[in-house]
């Protein structure tokens, strides 16, 4: 077999460089020192600057933290603290903030989470998805950013402002309200790169392969971002538009940019001299061994608006072992395939998330988006699936009832709940137009309370 090589990602020199090493390569220890060094920083910044932590941290300044796994000592910071106490987590006057990020909680009783920044804070992210972005774009590429991008500071107004420094031409588009004048409009742009969230990138591309493929596209690499991405999402897209997929993990959290792939497609790498994480067991909380699946938590170690320590993502993943072909010493963390809070009960010890649902259901075709909706009854467990299909293409025509059921019934916890006569399916067809907007926030399985 032939050894393909690797560029080696450039968020290794980037990241050796804004460390300080005196090493003309990077190194694991170095990276260490750095990281423990950032992490005594903002504890002591926190404590000292926020209401909140000098109530949270009180063991954060007794002692200097002496190793990377002292920090484990120190409590966890959640979604709920945020919710409920998120302007006494400033480090900084709310006058120093130039940008506020509300997200909705999902559920009806949530709270809105609100996100802080500074100026500098968001320096961080523009200087991350400058160095990320060139994985995958060259000066003089076209890029089109079908991500939210009118207010200033937003992530696709962060992206555009990145790649201009590259030297590329971001064509600001915003995300899909319909998907006819979006497809054109990559036509007439003759975009050769574009960068939007994986639902709607599918929507487009199915759109895209249904419409006869009228007039051809310019793409050669794609950048899905914003939520986590199934293989089949990523096999349909790289399929239908003939280019490279490349997959990015972030979160609002921690400053837009958590991770990217390289050109290897064998985890997403961290940028590590900004964030430090951990992988811990979602139940007890203790740290797990490297390879292990459990929830990632986050400590920022460069943000001074609202730094947040320890935090619970939610997201479960693992370190991958070994070190990645590209060459770097860079951590990677597998593909985020579901969170905590989205496996969906299917009686005992079985349970359903919505990658399960996007590997059978996205391949299917003329499928271009689904919803799957949970309640619960005296004696069954009710699944409602609604699939939107591109029926003015005649592909309800090609697509039974009966088919949909069938690879439904290929999920293992779905088979479960089948054999132990717990659960009963609903499927159902919804027509949609070229105005259909495939959903732009995260995809959850809902669940109905009766």
């Amino acid at each position: 077999m032939i050894k393909k090589n690797f560029t080696k990602t450039p968020l290794d020199n980037w990241i050796n460089h804004k460390i300080g090493s005196a090493s003309a390569f990077l190194t694991r220890q170095a990276l260490a020192e750095y990281q423990l060094r950032k992490l005594q920083e903002t504890i002591d910044w926190a404590y000292q600057h926020s209401p909140f932590y000098h109530a949270h941290l009180p063991e954060g300044v007794k002692k200097k933290l002496n190793c990377l796994a002292d920090l484990s000592q120190l409590p966890f910071t959640t979604t709920s603290h945020l919710e409920k106490q998120g302007l006494q987590m400033l480090c900084v006057s709310q006058g120093e903030i130039q940008r506020v990020v509300t997200l909705v909680t999902s559920g009806t009783t949530g709270q809105p989470k609100r996100l802080y920044f500074t100026r500098e804070d968001q320096e961080l992210t523009i200087d991350f998805f400058c160095q990320a972005m060139s994985i995958l774009t060259k000066a003089g590429d076209y890029v089109a950013i079908l991500l939210p991008c009118e207010r200033q500071g937003s992530v696709g107004d962060l992206l555009a402002s990145a790649l201009e420094r590259l030297g590329a031409q971001p064509i600001k588009q915003g995300i899909i309200h319909d998907l006819e004048e979006t497809l054109q409009k990559l036509i007439v742009t003759q975009a050769n790169v574009l960068v939007g969230i994986p639902i709607q990138m599918l929507a487009l591309a199915k759109f895209y392969e249904a419409s006869h493929k009228q007039a051809p596209l310019a793409l050669k690499r794609i950048l899905l971002s914003t939520d986590y991405v199934s293989e089949a999402i990523i096999q349909e897209i790289g399929r239908i538009l003939n280019c490279e997929v490349f997959d990015h993990y972030g979160m609002t959290e921690m400053g837009l940019g958590v991770g990217i792939e390289c050109c290897a497609h064998q985890g997403y790498h961290m940028r590590e001299a900004d964030l430090y994480l951990e992988v811990i067991d979602p139940q007890t909380g203790r740290n797990l061994p490297l390879g292990q699946v459990g929830e990632l938590v986050f400590t920022t170690l460069t943000r001074k608006g609202m730094p947040l320590i320890r935090y619970r993502t939610g997201d479960l993943s693992r370190i991958l072992p070994g070190n990645c072909p590209c060459g770097t010493v860079l951590q990677r963390i597998d593909t985020i395939r579901s969170r905590k809070v989205g496996c969906i009960s299917l009686g005992e010890n079985n349970f359903l998330t919505m990658a399960e649902l996007d590997e059978k259901l996205l391949v299917l075709p003329g499928i271009i988006d689904f919803t799957a909706t949970i309640s619960y009854d005296a004696v069954f467990i009710l699944l409602h699936i609604q699939l939107f299909l591109l029926t003015d293409y005649s592909t309800i025509d090609s697509l039974k009832k009966s088919a949909v059921y069938d690879v439904l019934e290929r999920i293992d916890s779905i088979r479960l709940a089948n054999d132990r006569r717990q659960l009963k399916m609903k499927v159902e067809f919804l027509s949609v137009g070229t105005e259909f907007s495939p959903k732009s926030s995260k995809r959850a399985i809902q669940v109905l309370v009766q």
